[in-house]
């Protein structure tokens, strides 16, 4: 199953660590919270990764186009022999990246619709964003997807509340969808989602917020379930709380660490 991750927002809120690079690059332990967040996913034997790139995509590719030398210790010879030695490689690393170019300015919905044709003919796959982290089972959240029969199946979590915000039923359907409400509480959309390949049918042609148009209307026509998860879950939205991850790593107590 293919992983899509949304890395091509401005990331305006945290400014002053996105005016020269791109959100998922920023770094939490020394490095950009996309690895942090591959490794969640590697770790359950997801490999196959889509970035959806916008803002400053090129500092991504060239971050992963030069890994080794970002990643580990080298010793480089010069001269007629000239050689390089990469130290402690990261072998358990063994990704596949589709570095699709989605557009500037393009919405979620958008960038989503355009990177259809890397999905190939799997008949579902997994999305989030490219700026949260956390310790969610990714097996159990498949297959609580499947058990659904639903389109859509995104991760219930309760952090602050100024994110889209979810009612939901005792089987766990989502009955509605508020983006980002003004009060706090009740559930809300911490991304890590699973969608059946029928979701492009709800995908329009002109511009479109994936969580105000598409899930909204999931949501209308019972298409949408949740996986409700009381672990830890954090975005990285402000300096306050990138300074909350950086923390937890150095302290050796990130939840997100699973790998």
């Amino acid at each position: 199953m293919k992983v899509v991750i949304l890395c091509g927002g401005k990331g305006t809120r945290l400014r002053e660590e996105t005016e020269f690079r791109p959100k998922p690059m920023v770094p939490v332990g020394g490095r950009p919270i996309l690895w942090h967040i591959l490794k969640i996913y590697s770790h359950y034997g997801y490999r196959d990764f889509i970035l959806c790139l916008g803002h400053r995509g090129d500092i991504i590719k060239e971050y992963f186009r030069n890994y080794l030398w970002h990643a580990c210790d080298v010793t480089l010879r010069f001269g007629r022999k000239s050689a390089v030695k990469f130290h402690d490689r990261p072998e358990d690393e063994d990704w596949r990246i589709t570095f699709a170019d989605t557009g500037e300015q393009a919405q979620t919905a958008d960038r989503l619709r355009r990177i259809k044709r890397y999905l190939g003919d799997e008949p579902e796959f997994m999305l989030t964003y490219g700026d949260g982290v956390g310790d969610i089972d990714l097996t159990a959240l498949r297959k609580h997807h499947r058990r659904s029969g639903k389109i859509c199946t995104i991760t219930a979590v309760r952090p602050p509340g100024r994110f889209g915000e979810l009612t939901l039923n005792q089987a766990s359907q989502v009955t509605a969808f508020n983006e980002k409400p003004q009060t706090e509480g009740g559930y809300i959309n911490g991304g890590f989602m699973v969608f059946s390949r029928r979701i492009f049918d709800y995908l329009p042609e002109a511009p479109t917020m994936l969580e105000t148009g598409p899930l909204k209307r999931l949501a209308r026509e019972g298409q949408l379930n949740a996986y409700r998860h009381d672990g830890f879950w954090q975005p990285m939205d402000t300096q306050q709380e990138l300074t909350l991850l950086n923390q937890l790593w150095e302290s050796g107590r990130a939840p997100w660490k699973i790998w």
